[in-house]
């Protein structure tokens, strides 16, 4: 069941084209089609493969096999366990940083804790702390209702690995409660600990699931005997999928949305430890008045600030089942912490847009089809919100403030000053336009952090990104056509100032000053971009053009060349996908 892998490196993958059109054949196969292990068939090998390989690009992992779905019937067959990020160098000497047959162990018997068998299972590592999903915490309902179907069905014997000398589970169901949960919860709870998650993070928007008057699932929140009473808990209550229906019949706008938190269900305030809130600026007493730009915007903040806080503390983010909200916030984070080169670094953005489309979302079970014939589009929302979270506030990246200094920039600020006022686009719409920070350094004369001056670089309908694996974090290679009209002709006229901007002085693209290392800057005349913003933007641009080619959006609007169709009609065509599904 638990295997090994050192890993060693691969070759180049396929060119950006077939990979470009490999996302759409992802999204295609996934909206019809609901992961089940036990089904798996070619088509499934073939995304299990594949994201093996974009993990191994950067991590020596073992992995838990589940081939059958033993472990979790909507759980991948081969399960992830990433144990420390690699070079090249190290992934033919691979030793194990943990005792694979007590982890073994741990998963087997904690399996029933949780709802569905949705075991805690880590899925990103993060400077060495594992960040895991799972689903809530088994209720009495469930609980006694598989205890007493494993316990007739396998001979008497308890499916959950309890050793011989320990109480049967049909003894604890005709006893109380609370031996069954003290078992099945202490091993939880071991699982947790061996871990190091610290945080416990659940988005419920209920303190039980109540089903026909039952008490289905429970939350660690409200267990009674406060066996989770080690860990930190954060209850961020948030909406489930059945509220992006909402958002699908607004026009996919989220701005604006607010959730209804006076229904009969939603019975979960809001708690946050005070010592996380620290330095967010956020005013958490006005949560239910938020929309779902701001919610979703003030919980990610917080969960970043949260696996921040300590060197060697995991964390843990489940909500109910654990395969609607809980993949969208486990997307963002991955995404997020890719854009600032923390995690899969080697991965360009085409690449991890399929790992977690393929991983967080399909092969932990998310119901797509299901979903879209509800019209509850979470999954669209989760990629289509990177626009909201491009700039610095939502970087893991601790920066230090710098001061001002009066050095002169490379070139001339009234032409700086000229860049801010170029063509601007909405920053809410599907194609919002980059914006540009930038201070000039204290340190080296053209080299700038991104603080002081403001500018737009135009729609980023396709962007062409990549980034040499020993530059800088900084060095980013652009291909765009050029500055609007105006900027170009203001930056070759002579006479209008007596230098150019270096990025015309450099024959191979490159800003180079005095004895400051190399800068890439975009091919020609483009202004220089954070890169966070741009692999941020150009995973959406991929995931609207293949969502587009494949799904396709139903707009509310009566006529079929609505704005959001026709922009979804330019991604596609941008990135190369055909046969784009007609919007209605």
């Amino acid at each position: 069941m638990w295997q090994q892998a050192s890993m060693a490196g691969s070759g180049p993958g396929p060119a950006l084209g077939s990979r470009t059109e490999e996302i759409g054949e992802l999204i295609e196969h996934f909206s019809k089609h609901q992961y089940r292990a036990k089904e798996a068939n070619y088509k499934v090998e073939k995304i299990e493969n594949r994201c093996l390989e974009l993990f191994r690009r950067d991590y020596v992992f073992s992995v838990i096999q589940n081939p059958n779905g033993e472990l979790c019937g909507h759980y991948p067959r081969h399960i992830i366990f990433m144990e420390y990020a690699s070079t090249e160098g190290d992934k033919d000497r691979f030793e194990s940083t943990v005792q694979t047959s007590k982890l073994q162990d741990f998963v087997s018997r904690s399996k029933m804790a949780r709802c569905r068998s949705r075991f805690v299972c880590p899925v990103i590592l993060y400077q060495g702390k594992h960040i895991c999903r799972s689903a809530t915490l088994a209720g009495w309902g469930e609980l006694y209702g598989r205890s007493g179907y494993n316990y007739l069905f396998s001979g008497g014997s308890d499916d959950a690995g309890a050793e011989s000398d320990e109480v049967p589970d049909d003894y604890a169901v005709r006893n109380g409660d609370s031996q069954l949960f003290d078992k099945v919860r202490g091993h939880d709870i071991k699982l947790l600990r061996y871990l190091s998650v610290r945080y416990i993070c659940d988005l419920m928007v209920e303190k039980k699931k109540v089903k026909f008057g039952l008490n289905v699932t429970s939350s660690e929140k409200v267990d009674k005997a406060q066996r989770y009473a080690d860990f930190t808990l954060l209850s961020i209550p948030y909406p489930g999928c059945e509220f992006f229906k909402d958002y699908k019949d607004r026009d996919y706008t989220a701005e604006g949305l607010v959730f209804n938190w006076n229904q009969d269900f939603v019975d979960a305030p809001l708690n946050i430890p005070p010592s996380l809130t620290e330095n967010l600026n956020i005013d958490w007493k006005d949560y239910q008045s938020w929309d779902l730009v701001q919610q979703t915007q003030n919980y990610l903040k917080l969960l970043i600030h949260t696996i921040n806080r300590d060197e060697d503390s995991g964390l843990l983010v489940h909500c109910i089942s654990g395969w609607d909200r809980t993949p969208l916030f486990i997307s963002l984070l991955r995404l997020s912490l890719w854009a600032d080169g923390l995690v899969h670094s080697c991965l360009e953005p085409v690449e991890i847009l399929y790992l977690t489309i393929a991983y967080d979302w399909f092969l932990f079970g998310h119901m797509l089809s299901d979903r879209l014939s509800k019209g509850e589009e979470i999954f669209f929302f989760c990629f289509n919100f990177l626009k909201h979270i491009t700039t610095e506030e939502f970087s893991a990246v601790k920066k230090p403030r710098k001061k001002m200094t009066h050095k002169e920039p490379e070139f001339p600020m009234e032409d700086l000053c000229l860049l801010a006022h170029a063509d601007r686009g909405s920053t809410t719409s599907l194609s919002s336009d980059f914006s540009v920070i930038m201070e000039e350094s204290p340190t080296t004369t053209g080299t700038f952090n991104y603080e002081a001056v403001e500018m737009t670089a135009g729609p980023a309908t396709q962007v062409a990104w990549r980034r040499g694996r020993t530059s800088s974090p900084q060095t980013i290679v652009w291909s765009k056509p050029h500055l609007p009209n105006q900027l170009e002709d203001r930056f070759l006229q002579p006479g209008i100032s007596e230098t150019r901007p270096s990025f015309y002085q450099s024959e191979n693209n490159f800003l180079r000053t005095g004895s400051s290392s190399p800068l890439a800057v975009p091919e020609r005349s483009y202004p220089l971009i954070p890169e966070r913003r741009a692999k941020l933007e150009e995973v959406r641009a991929i995931f609207l053009a293949a969502y587009s080619a494949t799904v396709g959006l139903r707009s509310v609007s009566s006529s079929p060349s609505s704005a959001i169709g026709g922009l979804l009609e330019q991604f596609a065509r941008g990135v190369g996908l055909r046969g784009t599904n007609s919007i209605v």
